[in-house]
């Protein structure tokens, strides 16, 4: 099949950075958002906004492309099944709904044998009374949450007498390793063991956001080789379609964790645009859209760095950059504390 019309579900940077790669395939992309003010609009061939329950909308949107991908994983599984029906959705639907629940992704990673912290599942706030031995450990909500939110360290079981959270959402409790670093790895997978795997990449986060990415990462030979096969592993096994980003913990005695799967492009792969022959974002275009394959080749090693809430703001009064610098700006109206503005990426 030939794809002319891609259709990208969310119209937030990811988006946008997919509309820009598919424009250098002469691919078209129609981009599906519920923010009348999603910054994807500024890079798309074609701007649909809508609800995720807006049934004429998703069949006017679904009439205009050939395939059907998204930018981020909370999306309704009914929304993506029923759209699936119609055109084809890459990644499956159903992996989308297994990573939307924080339980159902680690019990699926451990199936395979490889290692996340210890976690358990959280209906009531006596649950945790007895974990002493899980803490210091983080409560999350199972599902819908990113960038921090929904997310409560527990120190102590005192800690837990202060939370004011709502149980019937559903949490996980996952305890804390005593953490070196975090690492990402970034795989494209086309077909049964046919994919392109960039090296891990290193992350450092403030307040629970990424703030720089970096590659190549400072690890052992060991945990490069791990992180990879890993990767590889869990894409095989989801049968994947597309990039897939896989984050992982190091603790000090040099163990590897995997902390989370982000069935998408991701934040940290950035830099790729810059420091590979073919960026994240290409090779997803390139994945799900069934184009050719082209051989990864590192071209620079490199540093990312977001640009949070008002950093932007010298970067759009022409601040020079280096002749090694390279500046994003997502285009969002607006400038809020902790939200994502534009990134700069710089060739080492």
């Amino acid at each position: 099949m030939t794809v002319k019309n891609l259709g990208i579900i969310g119209g937030g940077q990811l988006g946008s950075m997919l509309s820009s790669a598919a424009k250098k395939l002469d691919i078209k992309t129609v981009i599906y958002s519920d923010d009348k003010d999603a910054p994807a609009q500024n890079f798309c061939d074609e701007f649909i906004f809508g609800g995720y329950d807006d049934n004429q909308k998703i069949l006017e949107f679904i009439s205009r492309v050939d395939v059907v991908s998204y930018e981020f994983e909370n999306i309704p599984y009914e929304t993506l099944n029923e759209m699936n029906k119609l055109k084809p959705v890459l990644p499956k639907p159903s992996v989308n709904r297994l990573i939307q629940h924080r339980i159902a992704e680690k019990d699926f990673v451990n199936k395979l044998n490889i290692r996340t912290t210890r976690y358990v599942s959280i209906e009531k706030k006596s649950d945790i009374e007895p974990l002493a031995d899980f803490l210091p450990g983080i409560l999350k909500t199972t599902t819908m949450g990113y960038d921090g939110k929904g997310q409560y360290p527990i120190k102590t079981i005192e800690d837990i007498n202060s939370l004011n959270i709502d149980f019937s959402k559903g949490y996980i409790l996952e305890k804390l390793v005593k953490l070196k670093k975090e690492i990402s790895v970034i795989i494209t997978r086309y077909g049964i063991n046919n994919f392109e795997i960039y090296d891990p990449i290193e992350n450092t986060h403030q307040d629970q956001i990424l703030k720089f990415s970096v590659i190549p990462a400072e690890i052992s030979k060991k945990i490069l080789d791990q992180s990879k096969d890993w990767s590889i592993m869990i894409a095989e096994e989801l049968k994947y379609i597309g990039t897939l980003c896989v984050e992982f913990f190091i603790d000090r005695n040099e163990n590897l964790y995997v902390n989370e799967i982000a069935p998408r492009v991701h934040n940290s792969g950035h830099l790729t645009i810059n420091a590979y022959n073919v960026s994240q974002f290409e090779n997803h275009v390139r994945a799900v859209c069934s184009l050719e394959k082209v051989p990864l080749k590192k071209l620079s090693n490199a540093k990312m760095v977001n640009l949070i809430g008002n950093q932007i703001e010298p970067y759009r009064k022409n601040l020079e950059l280096g002749k090694n610098e390279f500046f994003f700006d997502y285009l969002k109206k607006e400038i809020k504390e902790k939200r994502k503005m534009g990134h700069i990426t710089t060739l080492l």
